[in-house]
């Protein structure tokens, strides 16, 4: 991300002030300044994220207990429902056992940053230093989201299994796992088609209406977005100048038998392919031995029940390997099954609160700082709208 401070008079002189030496200025600057970057950094940490695309907002008021009543997204039959919610920042998501009926209560956690920097780059109205410091208070902020956001993702992934429209645990005979592996396996395994297929067909046969039929709005409900490591993504534009290949040795493994039109769709996409009419996305914490991976693999081997592939018959997978395998994440968005609750400052009405370091008030440190926090929490009310295939 980058951040500019536009080159105004007002901006100059607002800066310039932020590093007076009286104390009485440099104060009132700091507000002035700290209640503009809000916004600014709020705006920013909502659109730079990749997690973003995944989560709806749920704004509550501060110091509020937010809440969610199960039965408007669940059947109120007997049974259980799983939701996975992180409850502090940094920590491992937990997965919890509801009846429909019951009110979720969430707990939210504190992300904050706090940057400083030298007064004398403020009077010589260093618009550039300035605007890294509000960059790097963004960022740090922005880290922490995406880490906790992505992890009630590959929880909810490396665990989620359904029943007749009912998550229950993946040990359950005749439960449907959301997590399946690959038509190949190996070291040198890649993606293919039929992988795209098989989950396609797994998240239609999971999502099932209360009644345990089809959806009425059955065209909403299914894989609308995969998310894959830079390598996978160049498995991906390879299908457009690999060869047809229909001779006795083709095998799902080396063949991918697109149509000419469908291979120059790709072609012609620079990168931003659909297939099926699935977005797919990459991300650079995915893929062996990355950050992502790595966290599902925490996630997975203690679940303690193999993943296989959609028929349930082979390439049976119980540990998961950073190190040799990766995850492949699939998304319906049109679910919305991933909720951040967000606090909504009282004076400000902003999510993202920025206000004056007061440590930095002393004559001698000739410094100028800003701290600046959100409180929010991370929930996936439903299961069904994630799965993914375990590649490798």
């Amino acid at each position: 991300m980058k951040l500019k401070l536009k080159n105004t008079p007002e901006q100059v002189e607002l800066i310039k002030a932020l590093g007076s030496r009286d104390l009485g200025v440099s104060r009132e600057a700091s507000e002035a300044f700290a209640a503009f970057i809000g916004p600014v950094v709020q705006k920013v940490v909502q659109e730079a994220g990749t997690s973003a695309a995944l989560y709806t907002d749920s704004e509550f008021d501060q110091d509020d207990n937010p809440s969610y009543p199960l039965d408007l997204y669940y059947n109120t039959d007997k049974g259980h429902v799983s939701v996975w919610s992180q409850n502090m920042a940094g920590g491992l998501p937990s997965s919890d056992a509801h009846v429909p009926v019951q009110e979720l209560k969430v707990m939210t956690y504190r992300l904050d940053s706090a940057v400083h920097l030298h007064k004398k780059y403020a009077r010589k109205a260093r618009l550039d230093v300035v605007s890294k410091a509000v960059e790097r208070m963004a960022q740090e902020v922005l880290i922490k989201q995406e880490r906790n956001a992505w992890a009630v993702v590959m929880k909810a992934l490396a665990e989620a299994a359904t029943k007749d429209g009912r998550s229950s645990a993946a040990s359950t005979s005749g439960a449907l796992r959301h997590c399946l592996t690959s038509v190949n396996t190996g070291a040198s395994a890649e993606f293919v088609l039929q992988d795209l297929n098989d989950l396609m067909t797994r998240m239609r046969r999971v999502n099932v209406s209360w009644a345990g039929g089809t959806p009425a709005d059955y065209n909403a409900k299914g894989l609308t977005d995969l998310f894959v490591s830079p390598e996978v993504k160049g498995q991906v534009r390879k299908f457009a100048y690999n060869a047809l290949r229909s001779d006795s040795g083709a095998t799902a493994a080396n063949a991918q038998n697109l149509p000419d039109d469908a291979r120059m769709s790709i072609f012609n996409a620079a990168g931003m392919e659909s297939i099926y009419g699935v977005a797919i996305h990459e991300l650079v914490e995915l893929g062996e031995s990355q950050r992502y991976n790595a966290l599902f693999e925490t996630f997975f081997d203690s679940v303690g029940t193999a993943a296989t592939n959609l028929d349930g018959s082979s390439n049976s997978i119980s540990n998961f390997a950073t190190a040799s395998h990766q995850i492949l994440v699939g998304i319906d968005l049109g679910r919305e099954a991933f909720v951040r609750p967000v606090a909504r400052d009282a004076d400000s009405g902003s999510q993202f609160t920025a206000v004056p370091d007061d440590q930095w008030y002393a004559s001698r440190s000739d410094k100028a700082g800003f701290y600046g926090s959100l409180e929010e929490g991370r929930l996936c009310l439903d299961g069904r709208a994630v799965c993914g295939t375990i590649l490798g």
